[in-house]
């Protein structure tokens, strides 16, 4: 399961997600779709600039984590 911990870096940086946005060309809907995990897909290009932005790393914002097998 891939995990985003988009909310963690804003709230490092002191930024909020429609700043975010404003500085990304994205709309604030699409940044919440992003930050709430539900997004399916993310293009490198929006990444790379979500990473200009927030001057982090890709894994900053993206976690692999194990899914537990029941």
């Amino acid at each position: 399961m891939i995990q985003v911990n988009l909310d963690v870096m804003l709230a490092k940086r002191k930024m909020s997600s429609g700043e975010l946005a404003k500085k990304v060309g994205m709309t604030n809907a699409n940044i919440s779709v992003l930050k709430t995990g539900k997004a399916k897909a993310v293009r490198f290009s929006t990444l790379n600039e979500i990473c200009k932005v927030l001057e982090c790393q890709p894994g900053d914002i993206l976690a692999y984590l194990e899914e537990e097998s029941f």
